[in-house]
């Protein structure tokens, strides 16, 4: 199981929008992100910062993601989420939202 944290900027003005948004996910975004072995995944809000957290359950992450990527649907929702988002100064080139080292777990 690999576990992923990262954070991106929310923007106060567009607080109510991505929560609105995300209080009902399409569903093919849905099916989307459990089809390529996603699970456990949630975002929180702090302030201005977003939070997220999940596992990947599968086997190849990078061919996983890139079939995530393609998806039409992922990419339209990506469209209208990704404008209200607001990257972090210090993430890694080709990043979006910036990975988060994991200094503590407890299984």
């Amino acid at each position: 199981m690999k576990r992923i944290a990262s954070v991106i900027g929310l923007p106060p003005e567009s607080v109510d929008r991505y929560e609105s948004l995300h209080s009902d996910v399409w569903p093919t975004v849905l099916a989307r992100i459990s089809a390529s072995n996603v699970v456990n995944y949630s975002i929180y809000r702090y302030g201005e910062l977003l939070f997220s957290y999940m596992e990947y359950a599968g086997d190849d992450f990078d061919a996983d993601m890139a079939a995530m990527a393609a998806d039409p649907s992922t990419q339209e929702w990506w469209a209208v989420c990704m404008p209200l988002q607001r990257p972090v100064d210090d993430r890694a080139e080709g990043e979006w939202w910036k990975e988060l080292p994991e200094v503590f777990h407890l299984a």
